[in-house]
């Protein structure tokens, strides 16, 4: 059966008839096109616009799924293939080496050979060894893998302990301040003023910060983040260098425009100079690296940088289902700041698919288990176990998840973390237990107590666990995860066995690290949510969707809670098809049913309210001239408000709900008489055409056409359902027949 809205009939591979496909969805490549106009088939409209606007810059605002790395592929390409661009003179930058290798792939592919597709910092690097003779004079320092052994030697030298935890966000903070371009002596002071939760004292990792230099001058090397610097001040300071670097590169691409740091962004205007031969792709509602330093500003403020930019917005989602994009567009349609003041409203181009699953669990062993039983029985439905993904806020409720799995004989593979029991902290955590167990006699830790589960407390306290969380996230606050993952599970071991021993926990222990080694190739992937970014699989599972995870605890400002919103929508749009959420009201079984469901999904999930939401501007998919462009000036962006219930005034957020304009328990004044006509007339389209009766008119919109009764377009227009394209086929026909006439109904879908 051909897809709704397309006809029954062979067609050619246009985009309107299914010649666009999802950018990431497969691995394969078409054949190398004839011609440059022939690598512009099977672009939509947006897409095409921006693979043919290649002068001047380009902003394109990208929403997830609508095949941003497709466009900006297509554009080199283009450019290359006409005459237009110089193989050897564009740079087109990006974030992970993955990425640029799958940007390399695409051109090669598209005959497109020769164009330069690197990360920032390989970019920067090999720069930076080709001048350094010229620049510097003698050989370019040695590049340090890791930083953190430096760190520790500049603990010492300040007689500052820091254990393992502490080093790592210690470390994670210099980088912070390197990327934002903040020197030792400002760092405190910057901390402040961004809200930033500091590991120590902002004193002393100033001081930390200013040794760590210190030490890598003493001993003649760099870090990874001195590769940006570096290039930076070589541009700065040799003109002649920086001209030559702007002779080879005359044209550049950016993907991944709103993690770009404030360092990224320095290195980029060296890049172009005075020139703006400049395209950027981006998204702000999925800015989820801000603690690393990235910031959609550079992004959001581009047309004001720009004026003349021409902006293009893809919202056409080629990736995931109505209902998947349902739940994307009304997670955002709740966010403020400034990053939802630009969202974009996605449009999903697939067929319909299933509604996304609520499910609320007692605890969270049953949660897990509930997640193993349904990724068992979509394996052994023909789901292949690789197209299926589990994903969870925090590292540290991973554990739960492998356990369940491997108890239902599901293969898994953890990805952008290390398996639970081989983390360093769980690792130690062991062989302090097992020590505790074989000669706890003589270990004044365990004088005074006696049940298991307070044994392991008082073993652990050695080890960092302490009854409170940290403050702030990181390191340290993922180490004490670990911990406190352990001594629940010596809780529930307890409750499960009362006469267990510490010999006997650590016995489990063994078992259950032994049975998690399960294969790893095409297996059901478990990952952070931040681990997940620029992934899709056919069915996702977000689990723990609860509040104090999502959004996290620590998260305080709105700001912080803000980008805890685009996390989840991160999540969300990873979904093709099949989405499940869950939350579990306690930790435990039999504990108490404290937690509530995550507020982002207030007035979302069923039987929910809506929290109070706003009604900010939402980007529509097309183009927007620059000022002074050839073309037209810029286009008005317009607002859009909420959906209300005509009978009682409650903000609507169901899909169904919005098309009848009123709660489904609301009372309806629908002409039965008129319905049941529409739906006579209906079912004689779909014949015709041999498509499914809903790609004429869902039962919905038919319902909401019998309730108004509409006497003319204008009004038929207003009803959610009814857009241009069935306005100017069936709008005549609808209109008759609510008229009382009879319908012409001579025509077929198109």
């Amino acid at each position: 059966m051909p897809p709704c809205g397309q006809p029954a009939h062979p067609s050619p591979a246009t985009w309107q008839h299914g010649g666009v496909t999802a950018a990431t969805h497969s691995t394969l490549f078409p054949q190398v096109p004839d011609t440059a106009d022939a690598v512009l088939d099977g672009l939509d409209p947006e897409q095409r616009e921006v693979a043919t606007a290649l002068h001047g810059p380009v902003c394109v605002l990208a929403g997830a799924g609508t095949g941003k790395t497709r466009a900006i592929t297509h554009r080199i390409a283009y450019g290359v293939r006409a005459g237009i661009l110089q193989p050897s003179s564009v740079l087109a930058v990006t974030f992970t080496n993955r990425a640029a290798g799958e940007m390399r792939g695409r051109l090669r592919q598209l005959g497109a050979s020769g164009v330069q597709a690197r990360t920032f910092h390989s970019a920067a690097l090999r720069q930076l060894q080709y001048f350094w003779p010229k620049a510097v004079g003698g050989s370019m320092p040695r590049i340090i893998d890791r930083k953190i052994q430096i760190v520790a030697d500049a603990a010492a030298a300040c007689r500052i302990r820091l254990d393992r935890g502490e080093l790592r966000d210690v470390t994670a903070e210099i980088e912070w301040s390197k990327v934002t371009q903040t020197v030792p002596g400002d760092y405190a002071a910057a901390a402040a003023k961004t809200g930033r939760e500091t590991p120590r004292d902002p004193a002393e990792i100033a001081q930390l910060y200013s040794t760590y230099e210190d030490l890598k001058r003493d001993r003649a090397v760099i870090d990874f983040e001195d590769v940006l610097l570096l290039t930076v001040a070589v541009l700065q300071d040799r003109h002649d260098i920086a001209e030559q670097v702007r002779s080879q590169y005359q044209h550049f691409v950016v993907d991944e425009y709103q993690d770009v740091s404030p360092l990224q962004q320095r290195l980029l205007e060296l890049w172009l100079g005075e020139r703006d031969s400049l395209c950027v792709v981006g998204d702000a509602s999925q800015t989820i690296y801000s603690f690393t330093g990235a910031t959609p500003d550079h992004l959001l403020d581009f047309r004001t940088r720009h004026p003349g930019a021409t902006v293009v917005k893809l919202v056409r989602d080629y990736r995931s289902s109505p209902q998947v994009v349902h739940l994307a567009n009304g997670l955002l349609a709740q966010a403020r700041g400034r990053a939802a003041d630009h969202r974009l409203e996605l449009v999903s181009q697939r067929g319909p698919g299933p509604e996304p699953v609520y499910t609320e669990y007692t605890d969270e062993p049953a949660e897990a288990e509930g997640a193993a039983r349904r990724i068992r029985d979509l394996i052994a439905s023909g789901v292949p176990a690789a197209e299926i993904a589990v994903l969870f806020r925090t590292n540290s409720q991973s554990e739960i998840y492998e356990q369940a799995l491997a108890d239902a004989g599901v293969p898994y593979q953890l990805r952008g973390a290390e398996r639970f029991f081989d983390r360093p902290e769980v690792r130690k955590a062991g062989v302090a237990l097992r020590g505790a167990a074989r000669f706890g006699g003589n270990d004044s830790l365990l004088d005074d107590v006696v049940d298991l589960p307070s044994q392991v407390r008082a073993v652990l306290s050695g080890e960092g666990w302490t009854t409170q969380p940290p403050a702030g996230s990181g390191a340290v606050r993922e180490r004490w995860e670990s911990l406190a993952a352990l001594v629940n599970l010596a809780q529930d071991f307890a409750a499960a066995k009362p006469d267990a021993t510490l010999g006997d926990l650590v016995a489990e222990l063994d078992e259950r690290a032994g049975a998690q080694h399960a294969p790893t190739v095409q297996g059901v992937t478990l990952a952070s949510l931040h681990s997940a970014k620029g992934l899709e699989w056919d069915v996702v599972f977000l689990v723990g969707v609860a509040e104090g995870m999502m959004p996290i605890t620590y998260a305080k400002t709105d700001e912080q809670i803000e980008e805890e919103r685009r996390l989840l929508y991160v999540g969300v749009t990873r979904a093709r098809e099949h989405l499940f959420l869950s939350w579990a009201l306690s930790r435990s079984p039999g504990g108490r049913a404290s937690r509530r469901p995550s507020r982002f999904l207030d007035g979302l999930r069923p039987g929910s309210v809506a929290t109070a939401g706003r009604a900010g501007a939402v980007g529509a998919g097309g183009i927007e001239r620059g000022i002074g462009r050839a073309g037209g000036s810029a286009v008005r962006r317009t607002s859009r408000t909420p959906a209300r219930c005509r009978v009682c005034g409650r903000t609507l957020t169901d899909a169904g709900e919005m098309k009848l304009m009123r709660c489904e328990d609301c009372p309806s004044d629908m002409d039965e008489g008129l319905y049941e006509r529409l739906r006579e007339w209906r079912a004689v389209q779909a014949q015709r055409s041999g498509q499914p009766a809903f790609c004429v008119f869902t039962d919905k919109t038919l319902m909401a056409i019998a309730e108004s009764v509409p006497d003319d377009e204008r009004e038929l227009a207003r009803i959610p359902g009814v857009g241009v394209r069935k306005l100017n086929r069936f709008g005549a026909d609808v209109l008759a027949i609510c008229a009382g006439r009879e319908s012409g109904g001579d025509d077929d879908v198109d």
